[in-house]
């Protein structure tokens, strides 16, 4: 198991690190032409925000601060159905 004197300088690292990249993901939700792609950076960008929140509560040695990511995760699986099924029913773009 790790220490936590290392978890505690490896964290400020990788929450810049997933920072930016959530900066760069919106960069493409805002860009993008077609609706795959702004789904595809809605997804990374959940994704990079549920690892926040686990980073966070890490950090602060706090499980109830995971409690959030349970419906972050489940808002990524029905965001994506729905893409789909819009997708699905013709020929859109």
């Amino acid at each position: 198991m790790v220490s936590y004197s290392v978890l505690e300088g490896v964290l400020p690292l990788l929450f810049g690190l997933f920072t930016l990249a959530m900066i760069i993901y919106s960069l493409r939700v805002f860009t993008s032409k077609s609706v795959s792609d702004m789904v595809l950076a809605v997804d990374a960008l959940t994704i990079d925000l549920i690892i926040i929140f686990v980073l966070i509560g890490l950090y602060y040695k706090s499980p109830y601060l995971l409690i959030g990511v349970i419906p972050l995760a489940a808002w990524i699986l029905i965001l994506d159905i729905v893409v789909s099924r819009y997708l699905s029913k013709g020929d859109r773009k």
